[in-house]
């Protein structure tokens, strides 16, 4: 099972993703990890993209792709891989296509001017998890661990919306590519996270 999630920030990738992950036993792929892993451990291609980083640049294309490609190599992604994160625009999908057969994209899709709720309500815990302002009913502590609650500095109303924009003008394209390809299934996201997991799964 070679899997492709899309969807805007917010949309609920991550959370189903781990699902999807766990259900196929394949590994969750994402690209923010292999930046994260490779800068860690200094590997060649880690120290190229922390130049980047470091600018405040965004890493090329080449780059990514060929991060991605070693990450693909490796044998726990034999026998399939969900990627998260890639490809971000049309290149990286051509590039994609010269050493991974992908079988199916994902597209969760949600109306903007609720991701946009979703994200400006969103608290979080060190632990890593997450909760909704709507539903925590005024508490500030995590359930899981007891720590207090925050919300991240870039889920704010102004970056929220550039952010979507951005991935607006690169994913577009990206729906076009793989609905000619004849592998994109588009998925209602706006449901609870059970139903929106039995839909893709009915997809796949």
């Amino acid at each position: 099972m070679k899997i492709i999630l899309l969807g805007a920030p917010g949309a609920g990738k991550g959370t189903q993703a781990t699902r999807l992950a766990e259900k196929y036993q394949i590994p969750h792929v994402s690209t923010g990890d292999i930046f994260r892993a490779n800068i860690k451990n200094a590997t060649p291609i880690g120290v190229v993209a922390k130049s980047y980083i470091d600018k405040g640049q965004l890493v090329p294309d080449e780059v990514t792709v060929e991060i991605v490609k070693q990450r693909l190599a490796e044998s726990d992604c034999e026998k399939g891989f969900l990627l998260d994160g890639f490809p971000r625009n049309t290149f990286q999908a051509e590039e994609l296509d010269k050493f991974a057969s992908v079988e199916k994209v994902v597209n969760i899709n949600v109306d903007t001017t609720k991701l946009v709720k979703r994200i400006t309500g969103r608290r979080v815990c060190q632990c890593g998890e997450s909760y909704h302002v709507d539903f925590l009913n005024g508490k500030t502590d995590c359930a899981k661990c007891g720590k207090t609650l925050y919300q991240r500095a870039d889920d704010n109303e102004v970056t929220v919306k550039e952010r979507l924009s951005v991935y607006e003008k690169q994913t577009a394209p990206l729906i076009d590519y793989y609905e000619k390809a004849g592998k994109l299934v588009t998925i209602n996201g706006d449901q609870n996270i059970d139903k929106v997991f039995e839909d893709i799964i009915s997809s796949l």
